[in-house]
């Protein structure tokens, strides 16, 4: 039995086998989010073959199947980071499991450092496209015509116009914007956020970018939201992983309220 088969049927046993509408993965100090599901069931990835195990604090490490506004859902609380061990690849099987549990729809947070000074922190940026700066593709070493993914409409369209909908109906500013992904675990200098920016990024951050690709890969359709939690290095004052975990959960009550708001929306209007 492969590794995901293994978490399926673990799952299974413990949250019972209706699908869920959408899965989340809930970025760093967002985990709060997970805690309004209602008829939840959680477990911890230590119990789910082939998940990541987490070294980065702010990501609690557990899967929480529930509901929010009623809707099933499957939150993902934490992600490992190429920077933690040099693996791009290292979500594929949490993403794989999210299919597996009947997601057509993923949706990913994170937190992220501005390079527009107008978007500062407690922003919600919804990603319109991605720069990999890394040099890293988690596809690399596959076989087949299926590695050579097309990644123009990777965040989709129809998911993006309705983030903006839901933003829109409760009234909740949403800015939109290119995200940069530098591997970390280091910020980034000055430099290179000025080289970043002349690239056309919006906001930097060392996720979602890889887990993308895999997504993409595996035919799901993706939304993807960043929590500004901080201006890029040399617009503002010195980087601090722990004023990032703060901020990110002081704007997490917006950013539920928004996703709440989404699932709600598809439940009702199902993607054709």
């Amino acid at each position: 039995m492969s590794a995901v088969d293994s978490c399926l049927d673990v799952i299974a046993r413990r949250a019972g086998r209706e699908p869920v509408i959408a899965a989340i993965i809930l970025g760093t100090g967002l985990g709060a989010l997970a805690e309004g599901a209602s008829d939840a069931v959680a477990l911890g990835y230590a119990d789910l073959p082939g998940f990541p195990r987490i070294g980065v604090s702010g990501h609690a490490g557990r899967l929480v199947i529930g509901r929010i506004e009623g809707v099933r859902v499957a939150l993902f609380e934490g992600r490992e980071h190429t920077y933690e061990h040099g693996r791009p690849a290292a979500m594929r099987v949490v993403i794989e499991v999210a299919r597996g549990l009947g997601a057509g729809v993923l949706v990913l947070t994170n937190s992220a450092g501005s390079l527009d000074p107008g978007a500062g922190p407690g922003t919600i940026m919804m990603i319109t496209d991605h720069i990999n700066l890394t040099g890293y593709n988690p596809l690399i070493g596959e076989t087949g015509d299926e590695r050579f993914v097309d990644m123009t409409t990777a965040y989709d369209e129809t998911l993006r116009q309705r983030l903006k909908a839901a933003a829109t109906a409760r009234d909740i500013p949403l800015g939109q914007g290119v995200y940069a992904w530098f591997t970390g675990p280091s910020f980034e200098t000055p430099a290179e956020i000025r080289a970043a920016r002349a690239l056309g990024a919006d906001a930097v951050g060392m996720s979602t970018v890889p887990e993308v690709i895999i997504a993409r890969r595996l035919g799901l359709r993706i939304a993807a939201l960043s929590m500004i939690t901080n201006p890029a290095a040399g617009l503002g004052p010195p980087l601090d992983h722990a004023e990032t975990r703060t901020l990110a959960g002081e704007g997490a009550t917006r950013l539920g309220a928004l996703l709440g708001q989404f699932l709600r929306d598809l439940a009702h209007d199902p993607l054709a």
